[in-house]
């Protein structure tokens, strides 16, 4: 009988999740180079993805505490934007059912651009309901960043149907008549606030590609309005636009 294709093989392995599988154990008595590879592979995704699920798992706790005390729309908040000389200030709320699993949730900043779009994709096809808030530059000159930050993050959970019943807010307590709970690097704690890290992240950077087209000089579709070497040559030849914010230094020292 000849022997199954390297190409075969791949395609089943795709399909099992158990390194205990009478097929992976028939397959560990093949001697071909190719096979031994592929098993290796297929042990290797396994254990990422049992890592993937512990982590998932501790992520959970908050939400699990809040559900036992009999809340069921539970919202993660969360902003992104605060130090960035261009550009608004972003928040988002989320609410994700309670028997959702999106594998790899984590603080937006330690993503890749790549793995963030295909979270954001997956939170976007499985929330129960996602709050976007934006503050303007002018709005944060006004206020000051933490203050716009703020009144973002209760932007965002207005936009929220159905209204929550219960907050999980990164760092941060907000003037809503929900109960709330404040969480110190929450983004990497809470899968609902790792999930609004994510979705205000992304929302905010496709933001600033569409700013880099009415401002090329300055890198925004690269350094989404932070200060980069880029941005500040930017700024010295070209002066500000009008999405800078005119209170943050370097850009005060521009203003005629």
């Amino acid at each position: 009988m000849k022997p199954e294709s390297i190409a075969t093989i791949k395609e089943r392995l795709q399909n099992l999740s158990s390194l205990d599988d009478p097929y992976v154990e028939n397959l560990r008595q093949d001697t071909r180079l190719g096979v031994q590879k592929l098993v290796g592979q297929f042990a290797k995704r396994l254990e990422k993805e049992a890592q993937l699920k512990a982590k998932y798992a501790e992520m959970q706790v908050f939400e699990h505490a809040c559900y036992a005390q009999g809340h069921t729309l539970i919202a993660g908040i969360d902003e992104v934007g605060r130090g960035p000389l261009a550009g608004p200030v972003v928040s988002a709320a989320v609410i994700l059912p309670q028997n959702c699993e999106i594998l790899g949730l984590n603080d937006s900043k330690q993503l890749s651009e790549k793995k963030r779009d295909a979270l954001a994709k997956e939170i976007r096809e499985h929330a129960i309901a996602i709050g976007i808030g934006i503050l303007s530059p002018e709005e944060i000159d006004q206020l000051n960043i933490y203050q716009a930050s703020k009144q973002a993050m209760m932007q965002a959970v207005t936009q929220l149907t159905p209204q929550p019943d219960h907050l999980l807010i990164d760092a941060m307590t907000l003037d809503l008549p929900f109960p709330q709970e404040k969480i110190i690097k929450g983004d990497a704690r809470s899968i609902s606030i790792a999930a609004a890290s994510i979705i205000a992240k992304v929302y905010r950077d496709d933001l600033m590609k569409e700013y880099h087209k009415l401002y090329p000089y300055y890198g925004f579709d690269k350094n989404a309005g932070y200060g980069t070497k880029t941005h500040l040559e930017g700024l010295a030849t070209h002066g500000i636009t009008p999405i800078h914010r005119k209170t943050f230094a370097p850009v005060k020292q521009y203003l005629q």
